[in-house]
């Protein structure tokens, strides 16, 4: 098929692949057997081929049950289930992805990772060389640390990981992925992934949309190597581009985190999906490496759609009413994180016989190619709409969910956490930015400022108050000990760029506020402030209507503070946080954390007590 006039960019600019030329694959649904009282079941991680577009040869992936996504799991609240996650990628395999590091490239020059090959640059040979280590976590489930998909706990070919999972959670959309220490950058790139729903009676109650009706979309970022003629061979590469050559303290190069060139949706580059003119679900999961997508619905002319999608569910479930989307002033586009999930219904009955394409928005605008914000190729998919001739009767309910309740601060008794994000470049760090648990340091008058991991902040009220840094790599000290069932407030304050999508496993939170500080005060070559970082009276930045649900990712964007609230119920045992940007979430930006309960943690040691964050009081 060749695009359509004015829908698509030129085969000749989208890496030789003409866009939405193939179907749109829709996973398989698992669901745990009737006959079986303990719902035990098998999935195995094996090497599979997958093509990934028609004009490709095939690409070789691992997958979950031999397929990229793995299957949709479906699960009702309550039916504890039993998975042995299988390790069935034969010794000595290949693995599948090739990985290169670019450049470098000097400040204001265009970063080379978004074309496809690999630029003449011998593939990195220990990549290469890496066995099948693989570990899945349950991405947003409330299960025991046992069950969670602890990073060091990966296993080996042959070998199984047994994991089981309560489901006693309202109705939500969680997703699983490999978490292997070190490499989870790598093994979810070679394709595992999956999406897991559960259901409940009060989401039956409202009639969404279902069966074909309903289907999950997971969007991935790839990039491909080319041959002698530069086409595309079908090879995934992990090219990512060097911006320090050597770093002063390591001596090794840093690199960006991973963007590729081509959208991938369920495995797919670029599908397309053919709709009748009604009301459809889908279940929406940003699986990339480190893309942040700034998704618009088009039109044939390239317009934007206005009041055709309506957002009615985020990380951990139902938002309270439907967020309409627009794409105006107030929501020009859905913006979507690594690891974050959105359920959208689209109404396309005013669509019949038409096509509208979801494409990725630049800072040149939506659709159109950008190389200098790593947009090179920004379509996603495109909708092709049926004329039926027969009426949807479905109507979109305006309350969604009569269980959910709005955090009031001042009505839930909480403790306090403040995590620091430092910019790329800060002493100690290597070059990569790092996670610094912070605790607040009483009668600070002794504490010498400037000096490194010191942090002082003035809150909105003009209080400053002085942290000092208790861990910042993932094997220091364990620094937060959680009574179970007890609610924690956890500010996270990014002091430089990028924007950092940060995880918290186990529970489920509500973001209270969105706060600008002024962050010019922290030196990088001290590693703390020589002023204090303040609040920014001037600036509001309110929390927008579909962050106001349940949440387990939340974006903190470079001189934000981003404040959440969350009850630590549903399992004991280590857990983990961090960001998401899975690059990041390997160099080092990870912590750990653990949930006891509360009557065991009075005889603690110490550790992991304390710690209040700005805007304790309010």
């Amino acid at each position: 098929m060749a695009p359509e006039a004015g829908a698509a960019v030129p085969a000749a600019r989208v890496g030789g692949l003409v866009p939405y030329a193939d179907p749109l694959p829709v996973p398989p649904v698992l669901r745990p057997r009737s006959d079986d009282p303990l719902h035990e079941t098998e999935i195995a991680v094996s090497p599979t081929w997958v093509r990934m577009h028609s004009q490709l040869p095939p690409t070789l992936m691992w997958g979950y049950a031999g397929m990229v996504p793995g299957p949709t799991i479906e699960v009702r609240r309550g039916e504890r289930i039993r998975i042995a996650w299988t390790n069935r990628v034969p010794e000595g395999s290949e693995y599948p992805v090739t990985a290169v590091e670019v450049g470098p490239v000097g400040p204001g020059e265009t970063a080379p990772h978004n074309r496809p090959g690999r630029d003449g640059v011998e593939p990195d040979a220990d990549v290469a060389a890496l066995p099948a280590w693989t570990v899945t976590h349950l991405h947003g489930a409330q299960t025991g640390g046992g069950n969670d998909g602890w990073a060091d706990n990966a296993v080996g070919s042959g070998d199984a990981q047994l994991s089981e999972y309560p489901n006693d959670h309202h109705a939500a959309h969680w997703w699983y992925h490999d978490h292997a220490m070190n490499i989870t950058r790598w093994n979810v790139y070679a394709g595992l992934v999956g999406t897991y729903l559960v259901r409940d009676d009060e989401e039956d109650t409202l009639g969404l949309p279902s069966g074909d009706r309903e289907v999950p979309l997971i969007l991935a970022d790839r990039n491909l190597d080319t041959d002698e003629d530069g086409r595309p061979n079908g090879r995934l590469l992990h090219k990512t581009t060097v911006v320090v050559a050597a770093d002063p303290e390591t001596g090794k190069p840093v690199s960006l985190p991973f963007l590729g060139p081509y959208t991938t949706v369920n495995g797919r580059i670029w599908p397309h999906f053919d709709v009748d003119d009604a009301w459809y679900r889908f279940r929406l999961v940003n699986a990339s490496n480190a893309r942040i997508y700034d998704l618009v619905l088009l039109d044939d002319a390239n317009e934007p759609v206005p009041g055709v999608i309506r957002q009615i569910g985020s990380d951990g479930g139902l938002l309270p009413r439907p967020v309409p989307v627009d794409f105006d002033e107030s929501m020009p586009s859905l913006t979507i994180a690594p690891a974050e999930r959105m359920d959208l219904l689209i109404d396309f009955s005013a669509l019949a016989g038409r096509r509208v394409r979801l494409v990725n928005r630049g800072r040149l605008g939506p659709g159109v190619p950008d190389l200098a914000s790593s947009v090179p190729f920004p379509q996603v998919m495109e909708f092709r709409v049926r004329e039926t001739g027969r009426r949807d009767a479905f109507v979109p309910p305006e309350v969604l969910s009569g269980s959910f309740r709005r955090y009031e601060h001042g009505l839930v008794e909480h403790g306090h956490r403040l995590v620091v994000l430092t910019p790329p470049g800060t002493v100690g760090g290597g070059g990569h930015p790092e996670i610094w648990e912070m605790a607040e340091v009483e009668g600070a008058s002794g504490v010498p400022v400037p000096s490194d991991g010191i942090v002082q902040v003035r809150g909105e009220d003009g209080t400053v108050r002085t942290y000092r840094r208790i861990a910042r790599t993932f094997n220091d000290g364990l620094g937060f000990t959680i009574g179970e069932n007890t609610y924690e407030q956890w500010s996270f304050l990014n002091l430089g760029a990028p924007t950092h999508p940060m995880h918290i496993h186990l529970a489920d939170f509500q973001v209270l506020g969105r706060e600008a500080y002024t962050v010019d005060g922290f030196d990088t070559a001290i590693g703390g402030t020589r002023s204090p970082v303040a609040f920014d009276h001037g600036t509001k930045i309110p929390v927008p209507p579909n962050e106001q649900g349940w949440k387990d990712v939340f974006r903190v964007p470079q001189g934000q503070l981003v404040k959440v609230l969350g009850n630590f119920d549903g399992g004991y045992g280590r857990f983990m946080y961090h960001c998401h940007l899975l690059e990041h979430e390997d160099m080092g930006m990870m912590r750990p954390f653990v949930v006891m309960p509360p009557e065991a943690l009075k005889f603690d040691h110490g550790a992991g007590h304390g710690g209040h964050g700005p805007g304790h009081g309010g």
